[in-house]
């Protein structure tokens, strides 16, 4: 028996107890990122931007922080992405920002060309045909990841509320 990326590989496959799904997760996640980087830096976008720009061409009337939670990312990185998609013109504030009013953050027609621009290579990206999953399983598949995501974030959060209690 050989030791493989999830744990002991024997005649029928990996362990079952040593099935490491997180990590496989994570190791998934670094490829399919640098697939993402490099084919939104074809359009001077970074994975973050992209998702910015795809939450506001849906339609969501975000502010920065609605934005920061709708990408799971912490709302202090938010200040030099928006500022960046500013001066690129992709995005517009709704009025200037004020203490204790959120202004909102608008797609412009350049933002929704640019984003038009990745569009069909996200699609590629995410085909049954290059990730290597059937179509019928694609849906159970992306309930199981979001599962995951919600579960994880759920633990990191009352983690978090422990260590701010503190």
């Amino acid at each position: 028996m050989s030791d493989g990326p999830t744990g002991p590989v024997g005649p029928a496959g990996p362990d079952q107890d040593e099935l490491l799904v997180l990590w496989e997760v994570v190791q998934t996640g670094h490829v399919a990122a640098r697939a993402f980087r490099e084919l939104f830096a074809t359009a001077g976008l970074t994975p973050t931007g992209f998702g910015v720009l795809a939450c506001l061409a849906d339609g969501d009337d975000l502010t920065k922080a609605g934005l920061a939670r709708a990408l799971m990312v912490r709302p202090q990185s938010m200040d030099p992405l928006i500022e960046s998609l500013l001066a690129d013109g992709l995005v517009v504030r709704d009025g200037p920002p004020r203490r204790g009013r959120a202004a909102g953050i608008t797609i412009t027609p350049d933002g929704l060309a640019r984003l038009a621009r990745v569009r069909p290579g996200v699609s590629a990206l995410n085909a049954p045909a290059a990730t290597g999953v059937p179509s019928a399983q694609v849906p159970l598949l992306v309930a199981q990841l979001r599962t995951m995501r919600e579960r994880l974030a759920q633990a990191d959060d009352a983690t978090t509320r422990g260590v701010e209690d503190r």
